[in-house]
């Protein structure tokens, strides 16, 4: 038995934080931040569980008429910061023009002279899938309560907060495009159109076809193997001492409101209290509802 196969998952918090700790390398990290991006080069940036892989997916179709010739998204559209430690070169060559990368770096900390396209989501919905991507894979199913992963991992991150803050300067710059996972839920149709113009992709019918079949949730399920950071499984878990058994569920139901039911009402509150603390006295919004507005509205 090799040592990956006797290794179990983290049943706490600690114990998930601990291994967390191996998920990339320093010097792999610092070497995507530290890339020098032409101003072709199209950054998706998110924080997790907001619309990353969806938006990969857009990106790909449309500078390749919808080729599905890959084994990993992240193969062809890398994470920047996890690339070294993937064993990807992110100045070499990509499949297609434009370059493309993802990241979960808020906008002020990224290598700036890009392009970048930014998806945020409403915090309640984002809490509960971020939870949900972590279990089976991170930690054992059934063993760390939402509440406490809220508290203990998805509240101290601050990912949404850091999003919100270092774009709404930025939101209506011309190298920057930002949309709220809602809006595009509403009208793919729109968002598509805006991000093949962003990304000077011509769009004609054939191809708009093509992008709003295959960014279908449906879709997506349907091919979900090739959305599961496999390489990052490969690569990493090891290191992680996490079994190569779990699967990231990158593609669940992309659906919007599954908080409702799924988010204890303390944890909103809580979740409340920290948008009335930190980002309305930046942005002057008193929700989220509010600047799912203000996006569609630019």
């Amino acid at each position: 038995m090799s040592n990956q196969e006797s290794y179990t998952r983290p049943t706490n918090i600690e114990d998930m934080h601990e291994r967390l700790n191996n998920f990339s390398t320093e010097e792999g990290w610092q070497k995507g931040l530290a890339y020098k991006p032409d101003p072709t080069d199209v950054f998706i940036v998110t924080p997790p569980k907001c619309g990353t892989t969806w938006m990969q997916q857009i990106i790909h179709g449309l500078r390749t008429r919808g080729s599905m010739d890959f084994d990993d998204i992240s193969r062809v559209v890398p994470w920047l910061n996890m690339a070294h430690d993937m064993g990807i070169d992110i100045y070499a060559p990509q499949v297609a023009a434009p370059r493309a990368f993802k990241t979960h770096t808020p906008l002020n900390e990224l290598p700036q002279g890009g392009k970048y396209i930014v998806v945020l989501r409403n915090p309640y919905d984002a809490l509960l899938s971020h939870y949900h991507f972590f279990e089976n894979m991170f930690f054992e199913k059934g063993s760390i309560d939402l509440a406490t992963f809220a508290r203990e991992h998805y509240v101290p991150g601050k990912q949404l907060v850091k999003h919100i803050l270092a774009v709404w300067n930025h939101r209506k710059d011309d190298n920057v495009l930002v949309f709220c996972f809602e809006n595009m839920k509403a009208d793919l149709t729109g968002a598509i159109e805006k991000v093949a113009k962003f990304i000077n992709i011509p769009l004609d019918d054939e191809l708009k076809q093509i992008i709003m079949t295959q960014s279908d949730i449906k879709f997506m399920q349907k091919y979900q193997e090739q959305f599961e950071d496999s390489i990052i499984r490969e690569k990493r878990f090891a290191a992680m001492k996490l079994p190569a058994d779990g699967r990231l569920h990158k593609v669940r139901t992309g659906n919007v409101g599954d908080a409702k039911q799924g988010v204890p009402v303390e944890i909103k509150k809580e979740l409340d209290e920290i948008w009335q603390k930190e980002i309305k006295p930046i942005t002057g919004l008193s929700s989220y509802d509010d600047l799912q507005k203000e996006l569609a509205s630019i």
